[in-house]
């Protein structure tokens, strides 16, 4: 596989309480909310969509940096490296900001 799954169980548990469904994509797994991405795993660990508006408190957590799959910033998503995830309150932080975001979208 293209991710680490230990990475994704890792996720699996953090998000146990929420109605997310897992969707493989970008040679990576997303778990979706309503059908809207909310986070995911690939090939260089842990992505997060947290809004351009929660863009610049999560680049403040450690171990978090800009998501640029094509060489360029994507404005409200974000990488988090293994030691970032390893943090207990960085990987409470991240979900909440996206989820806070993907709650003010559509369903699709």
């Amino acid at each position: 596989m293209a991710y680490d799954e230990g990475l994704a169980e890792l996720l699996r548990a953090d998000l146990a309480d929420l109605p997310v469904t897992e969707k493989k994509m970008f040679g990576g797994l997303c778990f979706m909310f309503d059908g809207n991405m909310l986070c995911g795993t690939h090939t260089y660990g842990a992505m997060f969509r947290v809004s351009k508006d929660s863009y610049e408190a999560a680049l403040a957590l450690p171990g978090v940096g800009p998501m640029a799959f094509t060489g360029r910033p994507m404005a409200g998503m974000v990488d988090v490296s293994d030691d970032g995830m390893a943090d207990d309150a960085v990987r409470a932080k991240l979900p909440a900001l996206a989820l806070a975001f993907v709650k003010s979208l559509p369903a699709k």
